[in-house]
């Protein structure tokens, strides 16, 4: 994803959802055109060399990739399947599907809508089209989630008042060439681990994320 001032680069949280599971990528290059009706001969796909990776199965505009994989898990992990992370992509959107790979014998598809006619699409040899990560059943359900007020926590509030203000600052100074603020292009306290009052935040907070490569099974 491409941003001004190099903004994608400086956005930690950004930069961590991209890092944050694997990638599948397409094995050949081919295009593919919808021409709006819902059958599923309404999706033309033109290959370069071989077979396209992906079909159309389903009608209604949706082009199916088959994730030639069997995903094993932990028991009580699930694997949510979703389409490349924060890489748009025009005239076509990716679907969303999470699969209990604890036990599940079967592969999965990875499905992509149209969401324009005569608007051809292009997956490029080694581009992704889908991405992959583990996520524990059920912990979503165990939560409690609830509403307060932010002067119930006074220190979180000084914690965020100070950054509001500073932001606020930071950003109307930025007009202004010869500022320190326009010298140095963005406030990096987050990106660093640090509170606004210049405590550091917990040993956790990460900058990066490399995740170990999958690997044949010996």
């Amino acid at each position: 994803m491409a941003m001004p001032r190099d903004g994608s680069y400086r956005c930690l949280p950004l930069n961590i959802a991209n890092a944050h599971g694997w990638e599948i990528l397409c094995p050949t290059s081919f295009s593919a055109l919808w021409d709006g009706r819902k059958a599923a001969d309404a999706i033309r796909i033109k290959c370069k060399s071989g077979n396209a990776p992906a079909i159309s199965h389903f009608g209604g505009g949706i082009l199916t990739f088959h994730v030639p994989c069997v995903f094993r898990a932990d028991p009580g992990v699930d694997m949510f399947a979703t389409g490349p992370i924060n890489r748009p992509k025009d005239a076509i959107a990716p679907l969303t599907g999470i699969v209990e790979t604890d036990w599940s014998p079967y592969t999965f598809t990875m499905n992509w809508q149209f969401t324009r006619a005569a608007q051809r699409v292009y997956f490029e040899e080694g581009e992704p089209f889908c991405h992959v990560f583990p996520v524990a059943r059920r912990e979503l359900e165990n939560l409690d989630p609830r509403m307060a007020r932010l002067s119930e926590n006074p220190e979180l509030e000084a914690e965020h008042a100070a950054w509001a203000a500073g932001r606020f600052q930071f950003n109307a100074a930025l007009s202004n060439p010869d500022s320190e603020a326009a010298r140095k292009k963005w406030q990096k306290t987050y990106f660093r681990g640090k509170y606004p009052s210049g405590d550091d935040a917990p040993d956790d907070h990460r900058s990066k994320l490399r995740l170990a490569p999958f690997r044949a099974k010996r």
